[in-house]
């Protein structure tokens, strides 16, 4: 089979490599989308996976192609959405079902091959099988509605409550669903990126603000009554992001941490004053698994898809031939490939 296999940071090739063997407990998918992931940039191109040769890849969905002797629940020709997260079950946070916080996991794309080839092998726990409905490319962006929906649970969103989301790429754009399906209002965008900005409107922000050119504090505090938000979601995993998400949250209201930081982190003395003198709360969430396995947000997401009620299309805007894969991701870290939201790879087309 064809796959897109990184040999060492930047390092990352298409080529031919045997079909996975699966043992009794697993499945073969054949993968028909594969998303790229933000944090998939940074490990092909800069820190690895951590051993080589790897193929990567973790948001992807396909159609089961071989089933282990001991599997039940699915057979061949299932569409499926793939759970990447293959927990210990031994240690005690996955005796809690918070597998999310496993001592000793293995996972898709980075300790184990993922989905940037035509087949993966899974465990068969891992797989669900989607509505008939719901197309293979929308099913691979399950994973990453998974994240934030994780984040979501944590939350009490009350029906009326003014909700911020700061950074409105894939991750933002599902958290400014799923704040509006929990009843938020108004719902807030705030982003540099003016096409984003236009996507979040579209799936029902109701204020859109660019800090490049607005007062993002004062249009919040003035489309809130003067108090903030109740809650601010940070996706966009930067310095100013995070400062603005405390500056424009009410007090002894919420930010939800999503963004990941790559160097150490501080606060402005200003956003750092706000947390400890409006007593704000700072929750940080971590990835998408719950009980039961892979998680209730999974199985939520996989409802709200079937139901209709999830909107993902517009968040498509590029596919892409796993032939393309080592000059997309070069491109990606050069900043040079121009505007996109999410980039599929289609390896069995």
């Amino acid at each position: 089979m064809r796959a897109a296999v990184l040999h060492a940071p930047g390092d990352l090739r298409v080529e031919d490599v045997p079909v996975p063997e699966i043992g009794p407990d697993d499945v073969l998918v054949e993968v028909k989308a594969a998303g790229i992931c933000g944090s998939d940039i940074g490990r092909v191109m800069v820190t690895g996976t951590y051993h080589f040769p790897t193929i990567p890849g973790h948001e992807f969905a396909g159609r089961v192609e071989k089933v282990g002797a001991s599997v039940s629940h699915l057979k061949v020709g299932d569409r499926v959405a793939v759970a990447p997260l293959m927990p210990c079950r031994k240690c005690q946070w996955c005796e809690a079902g918070k597998f999310h916080l496993c001592d000793d996991y293995d996972f898709m794309g980075s300790r184990s091959d993922g989905a940037f080839a035509q087949y993966l092998c899974a465990p068969a726990t891992n797989v669900l099988k989607v509505p008939d409905s719901v197309p293979y490319e929308v099913a691979a962006t399950i994973e990453p509605a998974a994240i934030i929906l994780h984040g979501i649970h944590k939350l009490d969103i009350k029906l009326g409550d003014a909700v911020a989301v700061v950074g409105c790429g894939a991750l933002g754009y599902f958290a400014l669903q799923f704040a509006k399906l929990s009843g938020a209002r108004p719902l807030i965008a705030i982003d540099v990126d003016d096409d984003k900005l236009a996507l979040a409107r579209e799936v029902g922000a109701d204020l859109c603000l660019n800090p490049t050119g607005d007062d993002v504090v004062a249009r919040v505090q003035e489309a809130t009554g003067g108090r903030g938000v109740a809650v601010s979601l940070e996706c966009a995993g930067s310095a100013p992001g995070r400062n603005l998400s405390i500056m424009v949250t009410a007090k002894q209201g919420s930010i939800m941490l999503y963004g990941t930081a790559y160097g150490d982190v501080t606060f402005a003395e200003k956003a750092f004053a706000r947390i400890v003198r409006e007593e704000l709360e700072v929750v940080g969430s971590w990835n998408s698994y719950s009980l039961p396995f892979p998680g209730k947000e999974w199985f939520d997401i996989i409802g709200l898809l079937g139901d209709g009620r999830l909107k993902v299309e517009p968040l498509i805007t590029h596919r892409a031939a796993l032939e393309e894969a080592p000059s997309i991701f070069k491109a990606l870290k050069e900043r040079s490939f121009g505007g996109y939201h999410k980039i599929l790879f289609k390896p069995n087309d």
